[in-house]
C-alpha cells in the first residue's frame, strides 16, 4: 500500500509539473508575441486549467475502465475527442475573457496549433495513466497469486502434519497389540505413553518450534518404542545449547527416527543404537539421524511411504528447495542430515528463525 501511494504521488507531482513548465512557455511565447502579461497569463491559465481537467477526465475514466489488449485505438480516439472538446471550450471562452481584436485574430490562427499541444499531452496523460492502472492491476494480481499459493502450501503442509499422527497412531496400535498376548503390563504402559504424545501432538499448533522442543516430543516417541522393543534399542541424542535454541519445523524429526527404528532393528536380533546428532553450522541448523544398516540382510519394506518422502516435500514447501535432505550409507551406517535454514520468516507461528 505505501509503495502505491508514493507512485500514486511521485506521478502526481510529475503532471503537476508537466502542467506548470507549460503554463510559464505558453506566458513566455504569448508575451514574445507582443501581448500584454495579463492577456498572456489569461490565456495560458484558462488553457491550462481546461487541459488539467481533460487529463484528469481521461486518467479517471481509464482507472474504471481498462480496454482489452489490441483495443489501444479506443483510447487515441479518447484523446481525440477530449482534445476536441478542450479545443471547443478555448474557442467559446477565451473570445469572452478577451476582447482584443488582434487577440481573436491570433487565437483563430493558433487553433491548429494548440489542437496538436494538447492531443500529445492528452494522449501522454493516457499513455502514462494506462501504464500506471495496468502496473497496479499486475501487482494486485501478483499478491492475490501469492496468497493463493501461501494457501494450497499451507494446506498441504497442514496435509502433511495429519497424515504422521494415523501414520504413527496405526504403527503404535500393532504394537501394543502384540505386547497385550504376553507382555500386558508393558501394553498398558505403552498405552500411556501414546496417549501423552498424542495429546502433546494435538495441542501443537505451531509450524516452527525449538530443537529442544522438538527433541522432547520425540523423547516421548522414543519410550514408547522402548517399551516394545526393550534394551534392545538405544537411542544417544546429541545437541548443545547452541543448536537447542534454532527453529525446526514441528514433527519433522519423528518419521525419520521411526524410518531408522524399522531399518535399524527389524533385521536383527541384537542391539542397536539410534544416534541423533544436532549442530549449528554456518548460521543454520544441521541434524544428522544414524542407524546400523546391512544391506545383505536388509530388504525392502512396504508402508505408507510417507516418513522420508514427507519430510523432503514438507522442507521444500517451506524453502523451495531441494539439497536440504542428504542420505549416504557408509561403513554399514545409513545417514540421513538434515539442513534447517534460519532465515524463513514464518507467519503461522509466533517463533521466528533468526536473521
Amino acid at each position: 500500500m505505501e509503495n502505491a501511494t508514493s507512485l500514486f504521488n511521485r506521478f502526481r507531482a510529475v503532471v503537476g509539473a508537466g502542467l506548470l513548465a507549460l503554463f510559464s512557455l505558453q506566458n513566455y511565447l504569448l508575451h514574445d508575441f507582443g501581448f500584454s502579461w495579463k492577456v498572456a497569463n489569461i490565456d495560458a491559465g484558462t488553457t491550462c486549467v481546461l487541459l488539467a481537467g481533460a487529463c484528469l477526465l481521461i486518467s479517471n475514466n481509464l482507472k474504471y475502465y481498462q480496454p482489452e489488449k489490441g483495443r489501444s485505438v479506443f483510447i487515441l480516439a479518447l484523446c481525440l475527442v477530449l482534445s476536441l472538446l478542450w479545443l471547443g471550450a478555448c474557442r467559446w471562452l477565451l473570445p469572452q475573457l478577451l476582447t482584443d481584436p488582434a487577440y481573436k485574430v491570433f487565437l483563430i490562427q493558433s487553433l491548429t496549433i494548440r489542437f496538436c499541444i494538447s492531443f500529445l499531452i492528452i494522449s501522454c496523460m493516457a499513455m502514462l495513466s494506462a501504464l500506471r492502472y495496468m502496473q497496479k492491476d499486475q501487482k494486485a494480481n501478483e499478491a492475490r497469486k501469492l496468497a493463493a499459493e501461501t494457501l494450497a502450501r499451507d494446506a498441504e503442509l497442514y496435509k502433511l502434519r495429519q497424515q504422521l499422527q494415523p501414520h504413527f497412531l496405526f504403527n503404535s496400535l500393532n504394537s501394543i497389540s502384540a505386547l497385550i498376548g504376553f507382555k500386558p503390563d508393558e501394553a498398558r504402559k505403552m498405552i500411556h505413553q501414546l496417549s501423552d504424545f498424542l495429546r502433546g501432538t494435538l495441542k501443537e499448533e505451531q509450524q516452527w518450534v525449538t530443537l529442544s522442543h522438538e527433541l522432547q516430543h520425540l523423547q516421548l516417541y522414543l519410550d514408547i518404542e522402548k517399551v516394545r522393543f526393550g534394551h534392545r534399542l538405544t537411542a544417544v541424542l546429541q545437541h548443545n545449547d547452541a543448536a537447542d535454541t534454532m527453529l525446526i519445523p514441528t514433527m519433522l524429526l519423528q518419521p525419520l527416527v521411526e524410518n531408522a527404528i524399522k531399518f535399524g532393528l527389524y533385521d536383527t536380533i541384537g542391539q542397536v543404537t539410534i544416534s541423533l546428532d544436532a549442530l549449528v553450522i554456518g548460521g543454520q541448523l544441521q541434524v544428522t539421524i544414524s542407524n546400523p544398516y546391512d544391506p545383505e540382510t536388509a530388504y525392502p519394506r512396504h508402508g505408507t511411504g510417507f516418513g522420508l518422502t514427507g519430510v523432503k516435500r514438507r522442507l521444500y514447501l517451506l524453502f523451495a528447495r531441494h539439497d536440504l535432505v542428504e542420505v549416504k550409507t557408509k561403513d554399514q551406517v545409513f545417514c540421513i542430515t538434515l539442513k534447517i535454514p534460519q532465515s524463513l520468516k514464518t507467519e503461522d507461528s509466533n517463533l521466528k528463525p533468526n536473521t
